[in-house]
């Protein structure tokens, strides 16, 4: 079921909207799907106006950026430390933009969207 990401109907001041027109397709948005650590699972979808976007469903590597040395190494994740959107995203090894996973390199923290991207950057914390 589709999450629609119109106007409210309800004021500031909790008085009703009366809506001028129905809802519309445009104003219509996706489920969200978490990534979860396990084996690269990948989908492309079309968005609005004929775009793709890559979603990723599962991933079980990352591009680590090392910023005092400048390189990038691809690294295998271990596990979700931290994850500031949920604590109950570390439970469920759930991965947002923002989280702490623990690598082969050490801690990194996530810096790509990887609902919106199609892949998993971070960079790696002191």
């Amino acid at each position: 079921m589709a999450i629609w990401m119109g106007r409210s109907l309800r004021k500031h001041s909790g008085g009703r909207i009366r809506r001028q027109s129905g809802k519309k397709r445009r104003e219509l948005s996706r489920e969200i799907i978490p990534l979860v650590v396990g084996e690269k699972r990948t989908k492309k979808i079309r968005t609005f106006g004929g775009n793709d976007k890559i979603r990723v469903f599962k991933e079980d590597t990352i591009n680590v950026s090392d910023p005092e040395s400048g390189k990038t190494v691809v690294a295998k994740i271990k596990t979700v430390v931290e994850n500031p959107a949920n604590p109950h995203y570390v439970r469920r090894n759930i991965i947002t933009h923002g989280a702490l996973v623990q690598t082969d390199m050490g801690d990194v923290r996530v810096t790509s969207r990887p609902g919106q991207d199609g892949t998993l950057n971070g960079v790696l914390e002191k």
